[in-house]
């Protein structure tokens, strides 16, 4: 790797120089119009790199599906072109899809600061691609030279540590990438956003700003972490007779470093439950971003050995995940953990767009059991890892950007980044809401849409990578409406030999419904006996068999089960 991180590089970074080819491009394939599965590319002469590579969550639609990552098919013949992948921070919805990259494109650069590549090796581990990644730490104001660019990692604060901006520069010219960002002049680590840094970047000139537009419709500025701490410090002292669980995102590391200061103040053990919530506390504490005695930290599988006012229970489910540790101990279906009337739930995150029945579920069920529950909007148990209006509109007053790209955020969020943008100067046909797929070139003269790209989703699956499409996410949609209904027979040429059978899954219950299965078998055997003295192909005697049923079976209970006709010929 070539880098340095002296004085002369980031004065290179930031001059304005005459453009020997004075345009670049801007290609989002994931994080527009969406929260989630971030990959930028950015595109100079014939070089390219790639800003974050994150997976997204399933909409409810998309039964069976486990995330959903970018479409990489734009790069499958730019290969060579490839110049590295930078990583603004470790969240999944921007580094979850790297082993699939890695698959595709191998032994990629790839660029982050010290917890996001120390998380990044730990989800290598599991693909067992350790031989096939390039990971490369970087410190903040270090900057990282490749072919066609020069990208400097500046110091921001997010809901995890380690967060980074990127000021970019190419022939084209500068790029300021926020990554995902607040403002917090009180962080829980000392490690404050490098405003003097940003403005010094502003005033050599800034090209194009990308920036997070998460909170966009909220007014003010977000609130410091250090606050929840506070908050933590009431609660624990209102609970002091109770067996307190604190539900928390398990890349939130400041967050889990005042539970564990909160829990030793008091005197509590704690007990970190789930997967991701272990394996992130073991590598943070490993890596020395939390810092806690040992002696504190005991196994889940001892909690019987402590009463309930010196267990602290940190566990993962803040989003009501149907897996998560907090929601099997709300359903009754954990096995060390049951929830009882001694218990104080603290929910330390607000449910992400799309989740708000799930967690309200968790809740609900918690409550029955006998718990406490606290949550965000009841109290102040959470706050925003993204920056609100007012934070905003300093980056936005710090870089004077001559083009503007809100990004990370529903339309709405980015309609209300680009309005911000245009109160602080931007002019307006500078400032683009783009859709992922969408080619955006920076001139001399200003931004514009040059081209659409036919871009889509891949889909994962347990082990399978886009093997799912369109066809078959509507079959399983259609499923869990309508349940199944087989008919089986087996013929030859001109009788039947075996059947009409019928199986049904999630449409009626069959052993109520003798008078409907009946009349069904009999539809059957006339089609099919009907056909075959017409001489009828196989599909076609399917398919008539198939249309007749929808009918009967639509007529009968208006509902319209996925009819599937099994016809095997005699050998």
């Amino acid at each position: 790797m070539n880098r340095t991180s002296s004085t002369q590089s980031r004065t290179a970074v930031s001059q304005k120089t005459e453009n020997p080819a004075p345009s670049f491009r801007v290609i989002p394939l994931g994080g527009m119009e969406e929260i989630g599965k971030n990959f930028t590319i950015i595109e100079c002469e014939d070089d390219l790199i790639i800003i974050d590579c994150g997976i997204k969550f399933p909409d409810d639609e998309m039964y069976g599906i486990d995330f959903v990552i970018p479409d990489f098919s734009y790069l499958d013949d730019k290969l060579n072109r490839i110049r590295g992948l930078f990583l603004t921070h470790g969240h999944e919805d921007h580094i979850g899809a790297i082993p699939y990259f890695i698959k595709r494109f191998g032994n990629i650069p790839i660029y982050g600061t010290k917890l996001t590549i120390g998380l990044l090796q730990n989800k290598i581990a599991e693909h067992k691609l350790e031989s096939e990644a390039n990971l490369n730490n970087v410190n903040y104001g270090s900057v990282v030279t490749v072919k066609g660019f020069m990208v400097e990692f500046v110091m921001t604060n997010h809901s995890i540590p380690d967060s980074a901006a990127l000021l970019i520069k190419c022939a084209g010219g500068t790029i300021f990438h926020t990554g995902d960002f607040k403002v917090d002049l009180t962080p829980v680590d000392n490690q404050r956003i490098d405003l003097a840094r940003i403005a010094e970047a502003g005033t050599f000139g800034i090209d194009l700003l990308i920036s997070d537009s998460t909170n966009a419709e909220k007014p003010g500025h977000t609130a410091s972490e250090k606050t929840i701490g506070v908050v933590f410090e009431q609660l624990f002292t209102q609970a002091a007779k109770k067996r307190i669980i604190v539900a928390s995102f398990s890349t939130n590391i400041h967050r889990i470093q005042q539970i564990f200061d909160a829990a030793r103040v008091h005197r509590r053990k704690v007990a970190v439950i789930g997967r991701s919530m272990v394996n992130v506390v073991k590598v943070a504490k490993e890596m020395k971003y939390l810092k806690f005695k040992d002696s504190i930290l005991i196994d889940v599988s001892d909690i019987g050995q402590y009463p309930a006012e010196q267990l602290v229970l940190l566990t993962t489910g803040s989003q009501g995940e149907p897996m998560s540790a907090l929601s099997r101990m709300a359903s009754g279906e954990h096995r060390q953990a049951k929830i009882n009337s001694n218990d104080f739930v603290i929910i330390s995150a607000s449910p992400i767009p799309g989740n708000e029945k799930t967690v309200a579920f968790v809740i609900s069920d918690l409550i029955k059991q006998g718990a406490e529950v606290v949550y965000q909007g009841a109290t102040d148990v959470h706050v925003s890892g993204h920056g609100s209006q007012n934070d905003l509109e300093l980056i936005l007053a710090l870089t004077r950007p001559r083009c503007f790209v809100p990004c990370h955020g529903e339309y709405k969020m980015l309609y209300a980044h680009a309005e911000i943008a245009k109160q602080l100067g931007v002019k307006e046909e500078n400032i683009n809401i783009m859709q992922n797929g969408q080619v955006l070139e920076i001139t001399k003269d200003g931004s514009k849409i040059v081209e659409q790209l036919n871009v889509g989703i891949t889909l994962v699956d347990g082990s399978g990578i886009g093997d799912i499409g369109s066809i078959v996410l509507r079959d399983r949609k259609k499923l869990s409406e309508g349940g199944l209904f087989v008919i089986s027979a087996t013929i030859d040429n001109e009788k039947i030999i075996a059947g009409p059978s019928i199986l049904s899954r999630g449409f009626i219950y069959m052993r109520g419904s003798a008078d409907l299965l009946k009349e069904a078998k009999q539809i059957s055997r006339d089609i099919i006996q009907s056909k075959l003295a017409e001489h009828a192909s196989l599909q076609d005697i399917k398919s008539n068999l198939k249309s007749s049923m929808d009918t009967y079976l639509f007529g009968k209970t208006m509902r319209k089960p996925v009819v599937m006709p099994i016809i095997m010929k005699a050998e």
